[in-house]
């Protein structure tokens, strides 16, 4: 009871932590917004031109951008904490499948080539905007499927095997990405830079609802693998003898992550940290049960994103930090003194 008692409040916190930061995130800028006014100037803009004004800002610039930022967050450390679960280590990162490497080079590929190959197609330029999201989709997952097969032998996926190769993959796409960098003008460059720290600044509405099919159906998919990943954490023999689907577990987490990574990337550009620390934080608070785990750690993971880009956008303002750099100056240190502190380890 007690325990349950303590989750209870834990996730009483971490909801209202996500409502702070949503309404702080809405409300700061370079037009700032008391809190008391938003809901009114969502409700109904008023007649007067700055209340029109504020409301066009609220509905149309941060209201996409905080949605985007708590799902790409809540996305990205989900999958950290399946990772953690699936390879039973609390150093994995969603990286580790591959996903972020595919994404990014195929986004490389398209800001160098793309008009190029239109070009020489005889097509008319430039490649449309959604091209790079899409392509960046597409090849977070086709990296993740290459993996899978590597790692799949006689129905059987090795996580030793998924975990070497994964490096090697990313060794191999970001030689293939400092080859297209190296080819790349002035402009491409600084896409390529820009896209590679991320960034919720094209934020919009028809990108949250491309987004959203992607990983709100995720989110609501993890919590039915808790159990499953608890009885993982054993050993995958333990857990098949407590009659867990092992092989059909993996494969689940897999694509799991592989989608919502992949939309989180394809949406904001690669963003580090969050998929590790969060879930590596909320182990020495609520401990390694994944049925809380995994809900806790889309709540953090959303608040933090969400704040990170706040602090992003107000840092060297008007101008506009990316937001991996700040979740990289932030989450390491962080991640270091989890690491030092040494409370906990991995089986609670």
């Amino acid at each position: 009871m007690r325990a349950r008692r303590r989750s209870g409040l834990i996730f009483a916190a971490l909801t209202l932590l996500v409502a702070a930061v949503a309404i702080l995130s809405v409300g700061v800028g370079a037009v700032p917004i008391p809190p008391s006014r938003i809901l009114k100037l969502v409700a109904h803009a008023s007649a007067d031109p700055a209340s029109a004004r504020d409301a066009l800002v609220i509905l149309n610039i941060r209201l996409p951008r905080t949605l985007l930022g708590l799902m790409v967050g809540a996305g990205l450390a989900v999958s950290g904490a399946l990772m953690q679960g699936l390879f039973r280590n609390p150093l994995a990162d969603p990286a580790l499948v591959g996903v972020s490497a595919g994404a990014g080079l195929a986004a490389a590929t398209i800001i160098v080539l793309g008009d190029g190959v239109l070009r020489s197609l005889g097509l008319p330029g430039p490649l449309p905007y959604a091209a790079l999201p899409a392509g960046a989709f597409l090849g977070g997952l086709a990296a993740t499927l290459g993996l899978y097969l590597v790692a799949t032998r006689s129905g059987r996926t090795s996580v030793a095997t998924m975990l070497l190769a994964g490096i090697a993959l990313g060794a191999l796409t970001g030689a293939m990405t400092g080859l297209l960098v190296f080819a790349s003008n002035d402009r491409q460059l600084r896409d390529l830079t820009f896209w590679s720290l991320g960034s919720l600044g094209g934020a919009s509405w028809t990108k949250v609802a491309a987004t959203a099919p992607a990983i709100l159906p995720v989110l609501l998919a993890v919590p039915f693998l808790g159990r499953g990943l608890n009885a993982l954490v054993l050993g995958e023999a333990e857990a098949f003898h407590l009659g867990i689907p092992v092989e059909r577990l993996k494969r689940a987490a897999i694509l799991l992550v592989a989608v919502a990574v992949g939309a989180g990337v394809a949406a904001a550009g690669v963003i580090g940290f969050v998929g590790l620390v969060v879930p590596h934080a909320l182990r020495l608070v609520i401990g390694p049960d994944h049925r809380r785990l995994l809900p806790a750690a889309a709540l953090l993971g959303g608040a933090l994103l969400v704040l990170a880009d706040v602090a992003a956008r107000l840092v060297v303002a008007p101008a506009e930090l990316p937001i991996g750099i700040v979740t990289a100056l932030v989450g390491a240190p962080v991640f270091l003194w989890l690491l030092l502190s040494g409370q906990r380890g991995f089986d609670g």
